[in-house]
């Protein structure tokens, strides 16, 4: 009998079809791990799915925000906890310098160690994030150096000036949820964050006092030392609060770290629930499903083979 080519080989060629496309659906199974693969497939289920993954986008980018204002507000509070000591320094000199026993060459040496206080601190207010190289202290202008130095003719610094703004930067860590770990250097607004160096709300005026302080000590002027001691605690007072904001904020993304994570996990969850493949079910499928393409392959050659001969003169 006579094999009827035509209608052979189109009945061969959708069983291949069919055979390839079942292969490559559970083929993008196991690499998705998603038995949903388009609408069709469950449409309930694609649609909750696809929620679910633009939510996941966006946790995965909130997770991101969290981790960079982490690293950002350690180097904040570094910087911070430095500044703290001198203005220790500067107040522990400013409190031996007025106890009427200093002799002015004793004034002289502790200006000179106050000099080096006000380099320090504008060092520290020139402070760059380790990873980005943006200038913690500049407000929302962080690609500038926020302090400049005016110097005398001995190389001593005489004023400082503030390049920078104060305003901050709200980054998202949460749906509806922002938060700042910025702290502008200088705020003389009277209102809005508070400067770390320079704010008119508390009084701190750290780079003025300490050039105060430093004068005075020169000049001998050992009753408005008194004055720079008072001053001073003002800022070390600015700079107390800003460091206990600091912790609050990290303890707010410490949590928001762990919500995050929770959220994430949620999210895969509710995917797998929603349009997960059974891996190891899918696996089994598909070794079936290509042992069934290559069988079909051999038969097709086998047959093919016997409906040639059949054309063969005997």
């Amino acid at each position: 009998m006579r094999v009827a080519t035509n209608s052979y080989t189109d009945s061969m060629l959708n069983q291949f079809n069919t055979l390839i496309t079942n292969e490559d659906h559970l083929q993008s199974e196991v690499s998705t791990g998603l038995s949903v693969q388009q609408p069709s497939d469950n449409p309930e289920a694609m649609e909750s799915t696809l929620d679910d993954l633009s939510s996941q986008a966006a946790q995965t980018q909130y997770s991101t925000n969290i981790s960079t204002l982490q690293t950002h507000a350690t180097s904040v509070y570094d910087a911070m906890d430095s500044l703290q000591s001198v203005i220790s320094k500067a107040d522990q000199i400013a409190t031996s310098a007025s106890s009427g026993t200093a002799s002015q060459s004793d004034l002289d040496n502790y200006a000179n160690e106050v000099q080096q206080l006000i380099q320090t601190a504008v060092s520290l207010g020139n402070t760059q994030d380790s990873t980005s190289g943006q200038y913690l202290f500049g407000g929302t202008d962080s690609t500038s150096q926020p302090f400049t130095t005016t110097t005398n003719s001995s190389g001593d610094i005489t004023g400082v000036t503030y390049g920078g703004n104060s305003s901050v930067n709200e980054v998202p860590i949460a749906n509806g949820t922002t938060v700042s770990v910025d702290v502008p250097g200088a705020n003389t607004t009277g209102s809005g964050t508070r400067g770390l160096f320079t704010d008119s709300q508390s009084g701190a005026d750290l780079f003025n006092h300490l050039i105060a302080l430093q004068n005075d000590l020169s000049s001998g002027d050992t009753s408005a030392i008194a004055t720079d001691s008072a001053n001073l605690q003002k800022d070390e007072a600015n700079v107390t609060y800003q460091v206990a904001n600091n912790g609050a904020v990290q303890t707010r993304l410490d949590t928001a770290a762990t919500l995050a994570t929770n959220q994430s996990t949620a999210l895969t969850s509710s995917i797998t629930n929603s349009s997960g493949a059974d891996l190891v079910q899918t696996m089994v499928q598909l070794n079936q499903a290509q042992t069934s393409y290559q069988a079909a392959l051999q038969s097709s050659a086998q047959i093919m083979q016997l409906s040639i001969l059949n054309y063969l003169p005997t």
